[in-house]
C-alpha cells in the first residue's frame, strides 16, 4: 500500500510577469555534451579510454562546441583520459572541453593540472544550495553555503594565474530546484560579482534541474525569474541541465528555452544519472523538424546509434523517438495506407515541404528507412568484425583497434555488399600482417648492456629493410620493445611514442604462433594507429608490430 499522504506538492512560482507562454524555440542554444561526465558516471560498465576517445570523437563530429569531458580530480582515469586527448591532440581549435570540480582547493589545484596544454576550458564548479542539503549535509546556514561558492571562484583565480590558457568560468547551485528563488539569485549574483564578470568576459550560469521535483511550466518560471531578476544579465550565458525524473526532460529542456536559457547540457540519447539527463538529440531533431536548424550534424542517427550504443554498452529503446527501431514502424494497414496515399500526393503535387500521415519527418532525412512491417536492423558495426577476427581466426584486437579496422572493412561492405570471413582476413593480412614496405624488418639480435655502474639496460641490433636496401640500427631502451623503439627514432628521424602493447598465443602445441598488438603515437602529428605482428617468438612478433605501426603511420 503506498501512502500519499507522505508527499506533499512543491511550491509554484508567483510569477504573472513570465512572458514564455506566448513565445517560440526560434534558434539553437548553445549546446554542451555532458555525455563523458554525467552520462559516463551513471553506466554500470564506466567507458575505457578508448571508448571515450571514441565518444568523444563522435561528440566533435556532430558538431558540439562545448564537451564537458569529465571530473579529471575524481579519479586517475579521468585525469589520464584528459591527458590524452591533449597529448594526442585531439582537441580541435573550435571546441572547448568542459571539466566539472567541486568548490574545494586541492581538487581545483588537480583539476588545473589536467588541463595544461589546453588553449580553452571551461571550469565548472558547483555546490548545493538547496534546503534539505543545506540541512542535512552541511548543517550551514545560507551565508556558509554561499561562502563556499565563493571560495571556489576565489581558488579559479589563484591557479588561472600560472595557467597558460584561457578559463572560462560556469557555476551552478546544484539542486536548484530545491533551493530558494531569492537565496539562488543572491548566490549567483555573488558568484558572478567575485569573478568579475563582463559583457565581453562572460560567465556561464548553470540552473540543473538536478532532479526534477516539479512540473515543467515551473521550472520555466523558474529561469524567466532568474533571467529577469540576475543583475548582470549581460554578462552571462544562462544555462540548463535538465534531468528526467518525472518523464519530462524534453518539456522541461525546449520550456527553459523559452523562459530565456542560452545554453542547453545534456547527452546523447538521455544517458545519465537515474532516469538520465535531457535527451539533446530529441531536442535538435524536434527543432528540425519544425524547419529549425539545431547546428548539430544528426542526419546519420545510425552512426551515432552504433558508436553510442558501443561505447556505454547501453542499447537504445525500441520506441526511443527517433532512434527506436520500431519509430518508423507501422503494423497498422490503415497506416500504411495512409503513409503511402500521403507521399503519393506529396511526390504528385510537387510539395516542397514534408507532409505525410504518421510520419512528422522524413525517416531518409536522419538516416532511417520507412518499412510498413518489418522492423529495421542495424548494420555490422566493428564489434562484428572482430567477432569473426577472434571466432575464425583466432585475433583477439585490442577493443581500441576495432574501429580502426572495421571501417576498413566497412568501405568494402558499400562496395559490394556482403563481406566473407575470408575478405576480412586477407585484408587483415593486407593492412596489418604484410604492411611491410617501405620498412621491412629481417632480424635482431638482443644483449644486455650496462649502463651505469649496476644498472642494466637493453642493447638491439637490428637489420632491416628500407625500400629494399638493407640496412641496421642500434638502440638502448628498458627492454626489447622500448629499444626498437629509441633505434627506429634516430634511424628514421621520427617521434613516436608506445600507447598500449598487448599480445596473446595463436595457438597451442609446438608450432605456437603469438600475436602482438602495438598501438603507436605518432608524436608531432598526434596521429594514432596500430601495428600487429605474429611470429613464433613473441620478442620478434613485438617488433614486427612496431615496423608494422610505423609502416602505416608514416608511410
Amino acid at each position: 500500500m503506498y501512502h500519499i499522504e507522505r508527499y506533499k506538492r512543491n511550491p509554484v512560482v508567483d510569477f504573472k510577469e513570465r512572458t514564455w507562454p506566448n513565445k517560440q524555440i526560434e534558434k539553437a542554444p548553445i549546446w554542451c555534451s555532458s555525455d563523458l561526465r554525467d552520462g559516463n558516471q551513471a553506466l554500470v560498465e564506466p567507458m575505457v579510454v578508448e571508448e571515450k576517445i571514441e565518444m568523444f570523437n563522435l561528440l566533435v563530429k556532430l558538431g558540439f562546441k562545448e564537451i564537458e569531458i569529465g571530473f579529471p580530480a575524481a579519479s586517475q582515469i579521468e585525469f589520464d583520459f584528459l591527458r590524452q586527448l591533449v597529448d594526442r591532440k585531439l582537441i580541435p581549435d573550435d571546441v572547448v572541453v568542459q571539466v566539472l570540480c567541486q568548490c574545494r582547493e586541492h581538487l581545483i589545484k588537480r583539476s588545473f593540472e589536467a588541463i595544461k596544454g589546453i588553449k580553452k576550458c571551461i571550469m565548472h564548479i558547483y555546490n548545493s544550495t538547496d534546503t534539505l542539503q543545506r540541512d542535512v549535509v552541511y548543517a550551514l546556514d545560507r551565508e556558509g553555503i554561499k561562502n563556499i561558492a565563493l571560495e571556489g571562484v576565489d581558488l579559479v583565480k589563484k591557479y588561472m594565474k600560472d595557467h597558460d590558457g584561457e578559463i572560462i568560468l560556469e557555476y551552478s547551485p546544484e539542486s536548484f530546484m530545491g533551493t530558494e528563488l531569492d537565496f539562488a539569485l543572491d548566490v549567483c549574483d555573488a558568484v558572478v560579482d567575485a569573478w568579475g564578470a563582463t559583457k565581453d568576459k562572460k560567465i556561464i550560469i548553470n540552473l540543473p534541474n538536478t532532479v526534477e521535483m516539479t512540473t515543467p511550466n515551473v521550472f520555466a518560471d523558474r529561469i524567466e525569474w532568474m533571467s529577469t531578476h540576475l543583475k548582470n544579465r549581460e554578462a552571462i550565458i544562462l544555462s540548463t541541465h535538465p534531468h528526467n525524473d518525472r518523464g519530462t526532460g524534453t518539456a522541461v529542456a525546449e520550456l527553459a528555452l523559452l523562459a530565456g536559457a542560452d545554453r542547453m547540457e545534456g547527452t546523447l540519447f538521455g544517458n545519465g544519472e537515474r532516469t538520465g539527463n535531457v535527451d539533446i538529440l530529441n531536442i535538435a531533431y524536434n527543432m528540425f523538424s519544425q524547419g529549425i536548424d539545431p547546428n548539430l550534424n544528426i542526419s546519420n542517427i545510425k552512426e551515432i546509434i552504433d558508436v553510442y550504443e558501443r561505447t556505454t554498452k547501453m542499447s537504445i529503446d525500441p520506441r526511443h523517438p527517433y532512434a527506436g527501431k520500431l519509430v518508423f514502424t507501422a503494423f497498422s494497414g490503415s497506416h500504411q495506407d495512409a503513409i503511402n496515399k500521403g507521399v503519393q500526393a506529396m511526390r504528385q503535387r510537387n510539395n516542397p515541404y514534408w507532409e505525410v500521415p504518421y510520419l512528422p519527418i522524413d525517416p531518409a532525412d536522419i538516416g532511417r528507412e520507412y518499412e510498413p512491417v518489418v522492423r529495421i536492423n542495424s548494420q555490422s558495426g566493428k564489434g562484428g568484425v572482430a567477432f569473426v577476427m577472434d571466432t575464425f581466426y583466432g585475433f583477439k584486437l585490442p577493443k581500441g583497434m576495432h574501429k580502426e579496422f572495421a571501417d576498413v572493412i566497412q568501405k568494402m561492405s558499400e562496395a559490394q555488399g556482403e563481406v566473407s570471413p575470408e575478405q576480412i582476413y586477407k585484408e587483415f593480412e593486407k593492412d596489418y600482417l604484410e604492411r611491410k614496405e617501405p620498412v621491412h624488418f629481417i632480424k635482431c639480435h638482443i644483449t644486455d648492456t650496462e649502463v651505469d655502474e649496476g644498472e642494466f639496460a637493453t642493447l638491439v641490433q637490428v637489420e632491416y629493410k628500407m625500400h629494399g636496401v638493407e640496412k641496421h640500427f642500434e638502440g638502448v631502451g628498458n627492454g626489447p620493445i622500448d629499444a626498437v623503439r629509441t633505434g627506429l627514432e634516430k634511424e628514421l628521424g621520427i617521434e613516436i611514442k608506445i600507447l598500449d602493447y598487448s599480445e596473446h598465443a595463436l595457438r597451442s602445441g609446438s608450432n605456437a604462433q603469438a600475436a602482438s598488438y602495438i598501438h603507436m603515437l605518432d608524436v608531432k602529428s598526434g596521429k594514432t594507429t596500430y601495428g600487429v605482428g605474429v611470429s613464433g617468438n613473441i620478442t620478434k612478433a613485438s617488433i614486427r608490430g612496431i615496423f608494422s605501426a610505423v609502416n602505416r603511420l608514416f608511410y
